[in-house]
């Protein structure tokens, strides 16, 4: 059992479920082919009545976070709606607690999703979201790309 669990975790090209109700199923895979340590969960499975969504993420990094930017591409029904970059670590004064975490450490995180305050309009949602470690976006240390279905 073990071991059919661990496969199915942190095999890449693996879809991995999120959640799913009668407004929105949403899951993701890793847009890599190197296997991860990664687990994310998210409530309320909906979108209804603009909800504040609960985030519960754990992930080992392959390497030191000292530096974290994070990039969102977003596409709705195939046009691209959204690009965001975040810079959550810079090695100095860091607020977020994953920063300082270190490579083979596990980094386990709550924290709110309150991006729902505007009502999604039905429809499919591809949304990459990329960790560099520089500020050049050339060494990536992980890549994930959700799907979420408004229904």
């Amino acid at each position: 059992m073990f071991g059919l669990l661990f496969f199915i975790l942190f095999t890449p090209g693996v879809s991995e479920f999120i959640c799913s109700s009668s407004d929105l199923e949403m899951s993701y895979t890793f847009c890599d082919s190197t296997a991860h340590s990664f687990m994310f969960n998210l409530t309320p499975c909906s979108t209804k009545n603009k909800p504040v969504w609960k985030a519960d993420l754990t992930w080992v990094p392959r390497s030191d976070i000292h530096f974290l930017k994070i990039v969102f591409n977003v596409w709705y029904d195939g046009a691209k709606a959204l690009l965001w970059k975040e810079l959550l670590c810079s090695g100095a004064d860091d607020e977020y607690s994953l920063c300082g975490t270190l490579k083979g450490e596990t980094l386990d995180s709550a924290f709110d999703i309150k991006g729902s305050r505007f009502e999604f309009p039905k429809g499919n949602y591809s949304i990459v979201v990329q960790g560099f470690s520089d500020d050049s976006e050339n060494n990536m240390l992980i890549c994930l790309n959700f799907t979420m279905i408004v229904k």
